[in-house]
């Protein structure tokens, strides 16, 4: 049908539009999958069609009919506020019915129960939970480190391209230094052992490839944290080595928590981050040197850990009642 071949032609300039701005591999796909459900929940109707009304129509949908996430239906209104930016179509005010947000407090680890955890982690997923805990990363940038990132001497980690998309730079504890500088050796080994067999390149971020020809092969891009096999691209189609996939390490994070007999839950990668916050807060750390390692926009963001600290900051009735001496009276006999 004629239909059919328009919004083809129009997923494709799409999904190109989306490349030419740097978008990350996975948030194109994110997007190109929530473009495309909103064409088909109103076929043969063309997006220029829909307009405001069918963008408010469709969120009102997912939020009541289809009860998603608040976070998701956020990730379908950026989606589509791209496609009508794409369109060069204002939309103006949505006001569409936004989904429920639940007001939880994340789940936090004790330091004894953190150290716990990491003892039971091994290998590469040590270094990587080390490093997380240590600096406060999020998972993906954890995993997109480059080697250029990491500065040993000033127990730093420069941060690009991250969720806030502002650079920030973090900690690097210095615990972690010996393991990581052996590590670093193995990729390095690794990288040398790939360009020898006519790899070695890895993929830039915005296209520095093309303006910086060799630089996908130096020593300075190459992640941290290399993948154990090749794999294809797939904008390219070309074979390299990408970084590890973040399954793994989720993966490894579950099994030590189990290992360690932690019976909070839920306990994930982000939840290290979450410690470091916590942990520095309950240290003496200004709220808004923590909002600067944290990399949020917001202040308010970073509040949500002075809540955290309200089972040490304040000591219960009950344990000062039970620590008065007991006072007993005399009886007296008439």
């Amino acid at each position: 049908m004629e239909w059919q071949v328009e919004m083809a032609k129009l997923m494709e300039e799409v999904q190109n539009a989306l490349r030419v701005q740097g978008y990350a591999y996975k948030t194109e796909k994110q997007y190109l999958n929530w473009i495309r459900r909103y064409i088909r929940y109103y076929l043969p109707k063309h997006p220029r069609e829909t307009g405001v009304e069918g963008v408010r129509e469709y969120l009102t949908h997912l939020a009541i009919d289809k009860n998603i996430a608040p976070p998701t239906q956020n990730q379908c209104l950026a989606a589509l506020l791209f496609l009508y930016r794409f369109l060069k179509i204002e939309l103006g005010d949505i006001g569409a019915v936004r989904a429920k947000k639940d007001k939880r407090l994340p789940v936090v680890l004790s330091e004894d129960e953190t150290m716990r955890l990491l003892n039971h982690m091994t290998g590469v997923y040590r270094i990587m939970g080390e490093i997380i805990y240590g600096g406060g990363l999020r998972l993906m940038e954890c995993l997109r480190l480059r080697v250029k990132d990491i500065d040993i001497e000033s127990l730093s980690i420069h941060l690009h391209d991250t969720k806030s998309n502002r650079d920030r730079i973090t900690l690097l504890p210095e615990s972690v230094v010996p393991m990581l500088k052996l590590h670093l050796a193995k990729v390095k080994a690794l990288h040398t052992e790939d360009l020898a067999n006519g790899f070695g390149r890895v993929e830039l971020p915005y296209a520095l490839d093309k303006k910086y020809v060799n630089a996908g092969i130096e020593w300075g891009w190459q992640y941290v944290f290399p993948a154990a096999g090749f794999s294809f691209n797939p904008r390219t189609g070309e074979k390299g080595r990408h970084h590890v996939f973040e399954t793994s390490l989720q993966r490894a994070v579950k099994s030590a928590v189990r290992a360690a007999g932690i019976t909070k839950c839920p306990v994930g990668v982000h939840t290290l981050r979450h410690c470091f916050a916590t942990h520095l807060y309950r240290a003496g750390t200004d709220i808004y040197r923590i909002k600067e390692l944290m990399g949020h926009s917001k202040i308010e963001t970073t509040m949500i850990y002075v809540h955290m600290d309200g089972g040490t900051a304040v000591r219960s009735p009950m344990d000062r009642l039970s620590a008065k001496p007991v006072i007993r009276h005399a009886v007296v006999e008439s």
